[in-house]
């Protein structure tokens, strides 16, 4: 049986030095109300998530348990912070947008060990698609 959180959170890579600063960054500009907590540190399992999907994609999961991953997450984020903020998030989840930001957050998070602030911590492990 899986617990919903009684309020949204997000989740993120606490390991990963370019998920941590990016959060950080986001929390200082865009003043979310929701909470960040790294996978790491947390009960996942009382959200139905594994460590391999929280390791891949930050994730949102919302008070009655559903969960958005990648770019979704972030603009379910957002939609949490200041009225320009909340438009941003409309952005990113409108239909043309949507597919864009998908792949732009994946070639992100392929890629953070070698982005600013990225460590060899940050690499993702290869996919079962990649052997």
């Amino acid at each position: 049986m899986t617990t919903s959180p009684p309020r949204p959170v997000f989740i993120y890579d606490g390991d990963c030095a370019f998920c941590a600063r990016s959060v950080a960054w986001t929390y200082a500009r865009a003043h979310p109300t929701a909470p960040a907590r790294a996978y790491q540190f947390i009960d996942l399992a009382g959200y139905g998530l594994t460590a391999e999907r929280a390791d891949r994609e930050s994730l949102w999961v919302s008070p009655d348990g559903r969960v958005a991953g990648g770019a979704r997450a972030f603009a379910a984020l957002l939609r949490t912070g200041p009225r320009r903020w909340r438009l941003a998030a409309l952005a990113l989840d409108l239909p043309p947008v949507r597919p864009v930001a998908a792949a732009v957050y994946r070639l992100v998070a392929r890629n953070r060990h070698r982005l600013p602030g990225g460590t060899a911590a940050c690499q993702l492990p290869p996919s079962t698609s990649d052997r």
